[in-house]
């Protein structure tokens, strides 16, 4: 075209500059459909001895058509497995990490010219998450990491920006304990102990670089805390759809707004402490969400078949066209990272930690899923029946687990021993409990009797993986055994 090819009436120039403006508007706008499209992610945690590579992981990842992927750690043999794929990706700064960026941009530009720079643009990073869950960890070390979160992001963003990369949004994971009031969602307001140090500065900085708030959200937990006062179909998606009770609905008081889905009203009460602090428009995005496939005993409603009910509902209300968005913003997309690829075998705490994956540690499904938001949520009949939607209400004891190592098993028998309390009085040669004399009677007493005295405290059944749950009594176990 040359010079004068627009020279024309001023109609002419009038129509080209519509045109022109036109064509500006749909190329934003299809740029943001490509960062906050509603394909699903998929959280790829490794935390385990028993799974599959990370390049058969990838293989695995492309046949179940997701189309985010997120790391917890910017794994170079990962990412360079992603290169060339259309799955948009996002790396993590650990924790750890955060103090040092957060003082010296240079190592912020380090960490982003190793983590980044060696694989962008082939592979398609567009999220970097620092940090995971930092203000859920109060030790007088994390609350240091409190105050270095947001000087680090922004050092990641300058650096960014200095090598011209603009559609990689920075963030940070949080839990909903951030929360000091969620209910109802109009009350919603963040903890005292943040507000003005870490959540004002963080949605100034979510703001001004037009990021997401990551939320890792999970209705289960809400449910499994307050089974009795809410729903189960609530929590599943299930009111008001045709299954279940359609009844299980929510009118906030203050706002007026029905909800029909716990997720709803979790995510809108973040919206809505956000407003409270003059930031009513940063987007969210679910980092974490999903519902544990198995658990404990006493862990009520951890299934397979509430968890195919639970992420297939949410697929559909996440990918649904158009997008269904929440009851304080509705039409809003939501990115959403599903938690999690694997049953991850090595993850501490309670059972349900250890069973939130789509896939067991073979890479085989633990029930049938489609990302692409197609499939009915009884679609699959090879799921048995939930028996633990209700709270067990028997006796549980804590036992070692089948053929642990002997020796690790009386190092934990010690530990349990010496946390005080009491915990072992009773185990003392000439006491009730010391007969019969083996270690497995033993520790099944002081699993038992640690984790009866200290659960309040946050301990668990677990032990590095030595003790499980039972409902038998292990002492009647153990003289049939030795009678035998």
């Amino acid at each position: 075209m040359n010079s004068t090819s627009w020279k024309g009436s001023s109609m002419e120039k009038h129509s080209f500059k519509i045109c022109l403006l036109a064509f500006s508007f749909f190329y934003l706008l299809a740029f943001t459909y490509a960062e906050s499209s509603s394909k699903i992610g998929i959280n790829y945690g490794r935390l385990g001895n028993n799974l599959p590579s990370p390049s058969q992981s990838v293989e695995l990842i492309k046949s179940m058509k997701a189309g985010r992927i997120k790391l917890y750690d910017a794994n170079p043999e990962i990412l360079k497995l992603l290169s060339g794929t259309k799955i948009h990706v996002s790396v993590m700064v650990p924790n750890q990490e955060i103090p040092i960026i957060s003082l010296n941009q240079t190592f912020a530009d380090q960490w982003v010219r190793v983590n980044i720079l060696a694989h962008y643009p082939q592979t398609r990073i567009r999220f970097i998450v620092v940090g995971n869950e930092v203000l859920s960890f109060y030790s007088d070390r994390d609350r240091e990491i409190w105050s270095n979160l947001v000087p680090a992001m922004r050092g990641i963003k300058k650096s960014l920006k200095k090598n011209n990369i603009p559609n990689i949004k920075v963030g940070t994971s949080m839990a909903m304990d951030v929360m000091e009031s969620s209910f109802p969602p109009s009350a919603g307001r963040f903890r005292a102990d943040i507000l003005n140090t870490v959540m004002t500065p963080l949605l100034q900085f979510l703001s001004g670089t037009n990021s997401f708030f990551f939320l890792d959200v999970y209705p289960y937990l809400a449910w499994a805390e307050n089974s009795s006062n809410i729903s189960l179909d609530y929590a599943l998606f299930r009111a008001g759809n045709g299954y279940g009770n359609g009844n299980a609905s929510y009118t906030d008081p203050i706002t007026n707004l029905t909800y029909t889905n716990l997720l709803d009203q979790m995510l809108d009460s973040v919206i809505f402490a956000m407003e409270k602090l003059g930031y009513p428009n940063i987007r969210l995005l679910i980092s974490e969400t999903g519902w544990p496939n198995s658990g404990d005993i006493d862990q009520t409603g951890a299934n397979a078949y509430n968890a195919a009910i639970y992420n297939r509902n949410l697929i559909k209300k996440m990918t649904a066209r158009p997008a269904v968005g929440t009851p304080a913003r509705p039409g809003m997309i939501i990115p959403t990272f599903i938690f999690s690829l694997y049953n991850e075998n090595l993850k501490r705490g309670p059972g349900t930690e250890r069973h939130w994956g789509l896939l067991d540690g073979s890479g085989k499904p633990v029930y049938g899923v489609d990302l692409m938001g197609e499939q009915n949520e009884f679609n699959d009949n090879q799921l048995p029946m939930p028996q633990n939607n209700k709270p067990y209400r028997g006796k549980i004891w804590c036992v070692p687990a089948r053929r642990v190592n002997v020796e690790l098993l009386g190092r934990a028998l010690s530990y349990a021993c010496s946390q005080g309390k009491g915990t072992c009085d009773d185990l003392a040669p000439g006491k009730e409990c010391y007969q019969p004399i083996s270690v497995f009677w033993h520790a099944s007493y002081a699993f038992s009797s640690y984790w009866a005295k200290f659960r309040s405290r946050g301990a668990t059944c677990y032990f590095n993986g030595l003790a499980v749950q039972t409902t038998e009594d292990p002492r009647v176990v153990e003289l049939a055994s030795s009678l035998a």
